[in-house]
């Protein structure tokens, strides 16, 4: 795939390289991740090296996280929400008020 940064070396590798990544996250293709982080640090991107550095600081979590197929995003998305909607009513009302507005926007 050719990404169009031919006068910048360094973006062109990232965008490989993020998009690689991308790849694993959604086939669920965590064995590769090994390859991925040797590949990154081939180049000289300091940023994405302090990323794989932080993967590789607790693979095995990151590797069942990129190759089995659940997934807590559903929950982490309403407890979002759900702290939104605390933040927004902060100091306007009570406990009631709160509890409705969270059920009314389910």
């Amino acid at each position: 795939m050719r990404t169009g940064f031919a006068h910048c070396p360094e973006l062109d590798a990232l965008t490989r390289h993020v998009r690689a990544f991308g790849r694993m996250l959604t086939e669920l293709q965590g064995d590769r991740l090994p390859q991925w982080i040797e590949a990154v640090r081939a180049d000289d991107l300091p940023s994405l090296h302090a990323f794989a550095n932080g993967l590789e600081r607790d693979l095995a979590a990151v590797t069942a996280g990129l190759v089995l197929p659940w997934s807590s995003g559903v929950v982490e998305g309403h407890v979002n929400r759900i702290k939104m909607l605390k933040r927004q009513m902060y100091g306007r009302a009570g406990f009631a008020l709160l509890r409705k507005r969270v059920l009314l926007a389910s």
